[in-house]
């Protein structure tokens, strides 16, 4: 009888899809939390926009370290020291007593889940050939809407049995505890799995054969014209996302009035569809592959796609009707999670494996450097123009992913891999 391929590698996209549900439930609570928290604390919109630059600064700094650790020293255990890390800043949450100290635990947050992205997509291309890929990362990236869909269920279901903001940050510390035994249990790379037989391994590499052995030196990788291809990408796109994360439901508590309890189903709606365009996204680009078309024209036509999606969504504040806001930050949120997608499959599609997460790391830190940027403009604003302030961002975010794209294609109109040759020579 042949031998049946197992599917192992469907397995490590769930766990992946669960650290990244934690990561973006623990980074959504303090969005939730903000208007409760000024009440409590007496934050201005300027200080609030200190402690999203809190984490954005070390969010910044630290995935470039933490790629370089994780391609150092491997995904299984470079991984675990970011859960380890972002796990007790987590915690830290709970025992901050003024903006200054939710800052600090920010700071920390910030350097551990830093390593998540640069790990995920490091192991998607050592668990999958590259015309799964795209598919898989939108899969599992679809964690940060399941996070974000799992927080406004579980936040006031914590308060109203605890009587205590404080335990919200306790229950996620806790989740992240029991991810990080179920991650040493059972990862390993392919090749050390012992839930993989010789029939899936023979899959997951057969598209890698002749690039996986060939190592490029985290030190050059900021030399490359196709690291800035991804590290633009995420700069035009991720302060947007960081700006629906951090002010989106403080928006809809502003203009409509909605309470905690009462964020639930628009928020749930927002990032339900959210997750649908992540998924969407990775599926149309990795579609457009098996049909023949170049890497090039998969990726970018889907981006495409998504800009255009994103466009509408600039209308959000002259609108009055919560349904007609609801829906257009919706599609909106599936519009970036479809470029993101395609976006994080692109470094994969560039570099060999073993400089996936140096690259993703980069790229992120410039991209948060943006959202830092983006954080204290905002809240300055804010502060000083109240609800009538967020016209600009929606707007001017608008036009942030065709502009991004155009930056892209002109900077590197075939999507050219690294070569091999350049690469052997150092």
């Amino acid at each position: 009888m042949a031998l049946k391929a197992t599917r192992f590698r469907w397995v490590i996209v769930v766990m992946l899809f669960f650290s990244t549900t934690i990561v973006y439930f623990d980074r959504v609570i303090l969005g939730i939390l903000a208007p409760q928290l000024e009440e409590l604390f007496g934050w201005s919109e300027q200080q609030y926009g200190y402690i999203v630059f809190a984490f954005q600064l070390t969010y910044a700094v630290g995935p470039f370290i933490a790629g370089y650790i994780i391609d150092k020293l491997g995904t299984r255990t470079g991984f675990s020291l970011a859960v380890v890390v972002w796990t007790l800043a987590s915690l830290s949450h709970a025992f901050a007593q003024s903006w200054i100290g939710f800052a600090l635990a920010r700071l920390g947050l910030g350097i551990g889940q830093s390593g998540n992205f640069p790990a995920s997509i490091k192991i998607i291309s050592e668990w999958f050939p590259q015309s799964e890929r795209a598919f898989a990362t939108g899969l599992f990236n679809g964690g940060s809407n399941m996070g974000q869909v799992f927080a406004p269920l579980m936040i006031p279901v914590i308060i109203m049995l605890l009587f205590s903001w404080q335990y919200v940050f306790v229950f996620s510390a806790i989740l992240s505890g029991i991810f990080l035994l179920v991650w040493l249990v059972l990862y390993s790379t392919p090749e050390k799995s012992r839930f993989v037989n010789s029939k899936e391994l023979d899959h997951i590499k057969s598209d890698q054969a002749k690039t996986e052995k060939i190592k490029v030196p985290w030190k050059k990788i900021v030399t490359y014209r196709q690291t800035w291809v991804v590290a633009l990408g995420k700069l035009f796109a991720d302060p947007v996302w960081y700006f629906y994360l951090f002010w989106g439901a403080k928006f809809l508590h502003s203009k409509f009035g909605i309470n905690l309890a009462e964020l639930a189903l628009p928020l749930i709606v927002i990032y339900v569809v959210a997750y649908g365009g992540g998924i969407a996204g990775g599926a149309v680009s990795s579609w457009f592959l098996k049909k023949g078309k170049s890497a090039n024209y998969a990726r970018k036509m889907t981006m495409l796609g998504s800009g255009i999606l994103v466009l509408p969504v600039m209308t959000v504040p002259f609108i009055d009707s919560l349904y007609g806001s609801v829906a257009l930050i919706a599609l909106a949120a599936a519009a970036h999670n479809s470029w993101s997608a395609n976006i994080f499959t692109v470094a994969s599609d560039l570099f060999p494996g073993k400089a996936v997460g140096s690259v993703i790391g980069f790229s992120t830190t410039i991209s948060s450097i943006g959202g830092m940027v983006t954080a204290l403009l905002i809240g300055y604003i804010l502060n000083e123009a109240g609800l009538r302030g967020y016209a600009f961002p929606f707007v001017i975010f608008s036009f942030g992913y065709l502009i991004g794209l155009l930056v892209i294609h002109r900077l590197s109109p075939g999507f050219e891999p690294v070569s091999m040759e350049t690469e052997s020579e150092l």
